[in-house]
């Protein structure tokens, strides 16, 4: 047996069973070798989009996922999907092929690459020693949460594996949660008996299946309101005292309730600029708190008056038992605050001035129409630009496996890409891919992948021919605007070429079309192209130009 084939049998018995990629002829063997020891292997029509496949798929299934690549321009490919995917400390797994010599065409430093965009480089050295160093670099994916680059060079992979080399092999141990100080657990309990107006924001750290219940029994023993940062949207969906998203996408509610607090704690939350608005959503007097299962992170983006290394879960259980108070505080969920959270905390309960014309339809008004047309059982995955507070903020989704939010980069054209990972992981909830034109068309090329896949999703495209982010921040101080403004694309077109059903909408009347097809029996996936209005910039949008 090659050590080719001996690492892709290691990988799948090591619990790696979706495989994303782009096939040459350096990682050829090894991704057969796991799809014929049972793992599941989606080709991609780009490298980019199957390293963001990878990504989401491993956030939506809760299982670590592998993304394989040729050697050198393969991996350079796929570098801002691993990117973000480190960034965001996605257990990942890159399969790069690679060559040793210098004067090879495909040669280039792959573990610098690795270190530069913060991934773990890891190499399999030896036909001895292969097997052992794949599984290791699988349990620190695990185990550390990392996106961890595995260089497999071609002259090992060709060589035989020796007796001493076939070890048994099983999936790494799950992650232990980690236990919180019993006097942190006693000070954090402190923190909330004083507090009159706490509020807690939960982050991706409290993604766990027992997360929502262990946090929204300690915030009703307090009288906390809830909300959660982007990536953990939905947590607390249909709890009559949650406030939604934490930062920029914030409703104006939601950000005067946060803002006046007198306490916020942020479970496994960065409590980052952009969830904190640049810290603008923190009072003067207010005490910060943050709950972590890595120290690192502590204080990591502001000063916090208390950090407490510990499990979201574990640390909220813990302090919810702590001391002898059994009866709810009233707290910050008065009356008053009840009445208004159910009345305004959702952006489509906001009054606004539609600003449609026959021509072309307001971005809010198509995303409440989506809204009440598209079927609740959803996952959201959204691109990056100027339209994309909307769909993150106008569409609901049922709970925290609702929203694959792939923005720790920054980086557009990852939308599409990121439906179809979150697809394939929830496969019996529609998944949506909320694009802008820019975005969408970066990225076109993986709508052969959903055809082929046979996933019946909708990708919405929100069209103002334009980087529309760009012509909102620059424009208002005269710059010219040709480098970011684009002819008209007729992408209902393009989304039939490549085995769409599609639609154009320039008015709500339009999206009777996407009603239909809701109601049929969905053998094609949809594509929307939704010619949006550009006269503003979002709401949001000074939020992110400010944290450039």
């Amino acid at each position: 047996m090659k050590v080719a084939e001996a690492v892709g049998r290691a990988l799948s018995a090591s619990g790696i069973g979706q495989v994303f990629g782009v096939v040459g002829s350096g990682n050829f063997h090894l991704t057969n070798a796991m799809v014929a020891a049972g793992s599941r292997f989606v080709a991609a029509r780009h490298e980019g989009g199957a390293a963001t496949m990878a990504d989401a798929y491993a956030r939506m299934s809760g299982a670590p996922a592998a993304v394989s690549v040729h050697q050198g321009p393969g991996l350079t490919n796929a570098l801002t999907g691993i990117a973000e995917a480190a960034k965001s400390r996605t257990p990942l797994l890159v399969l790069a092929a690679e060559v040793t010599e210098p004067r090879s065409n495909f040669y280039v430093d792959q573990e610098a690459l690795a270190h530069a965009v913060g991934a773990v480089p890891v190499r399999i050295t030896s036909a001895r020693d292969a097997v052992g160093q794949a599984c290791e670099a699988v349990r620190r994916a695990v185990h550390e949460r990392r996106t961890v680059v595995l260089n497999l060079p071609l002259q090992v992979q060709a060589l035989d594996l020796p007796d001493t080399g076939r070890t048994p092999v099983t999936p790494p141990p799950e992650r232990a949660p980690v236990e919180p100080a019993a006097e942190d657990v006693a000070a954090l309990a402190r923190v909330l008996d004083r507090a009159r107006r706490p509020v807690f924001v939960a982050g991706r750290g409290a993604r766990t299946p027992g997360g929502r219940t262990a946090l929204e029994a300690l915030a009703e023993r307090n009288g906390a309101l809830l909300a959660t940062s982007a990536v953990a949207r939905g947590l607390f969906h249909g709890n009559p005292w949650s406030l939604d998203v934490s930062g920029g996408f914030a409703s104006p509610l939601a950000a005067e309730l946060i803002r006046d607090a007198d306490v916020i704690v942020g479970w496994g939350c960065a409590l980052n600029m952009w969830t904190m608005r640049h810290g603008r959503l923190i009072g003067a007097g207010t005490t910060v708190v943050q709950v972590d299962d890595d120290a690192s992170a502590l204080g990591a983006h502001r000063e916090v008056h208390l950090g407490v290394t510990g499990d979201v879960e574990v640390t909220a259980r813990h302090v919810l038992a702590h001391g002898g108070r059994e009866r709810p505080r009233q707290a910050y969920r008065t009356a008053d605050v009840g009445a208004a959270v159910a009345a305004r905390v959702r952006w489509r309960d906001v009054p606004y001035e539609d600003t449609s014309t026959r021509e072309r339809i307001d971005p809010r008004t198509l995303s409440i129409a989506l809204d009440d047309i598209l079927p609740a059982n959803r996952v959201i995955g959204v691109d990056s630009g100027n339209f994309m507070g909307y769909p993150s903020m106008y569409l609901s989704v049922p709970d925290e496996n609702g929203f694959c939010f792939t923005q720790a980069f920054q980086s557009t054209g990852l939308g599409l890409a990121t439906a179809i990972g979150a697809a394939l992981a929830l496969p019996d909830r529609l998944a949506v891919a909320a694009l802008g034109d820019g975005g969408g068309l970066m990225g076109a090329a993986e709508l052969e992948t959903v055809c082929r896949l046979g996933l019946p999703m909708v990708v919405v495209v929100y069209n103002d021919d334009a980087y529309g982010a760009e012509v909102h921040h620059f424009g208002p101080d005269g710059h010219p605007l040709g480098t970011v403004e684009f002819p008209p694309t007729d992408i209902a077109s393009v989304g039939r070429g490549y085995g769409f059903e599609a639609v154009t909408v320039r008015t709500r009347a339009d999206l009777t079309a996407v009603a239909e097809w809701v109601a049929a029996p969905r053998s094609a996936p949809l594509l929307i192209d939704a010619k949006v209005v550009g006269d503003r910039g979002a709401w949001w949008l000074e939020e992110a130009f400010r944290g450039h």
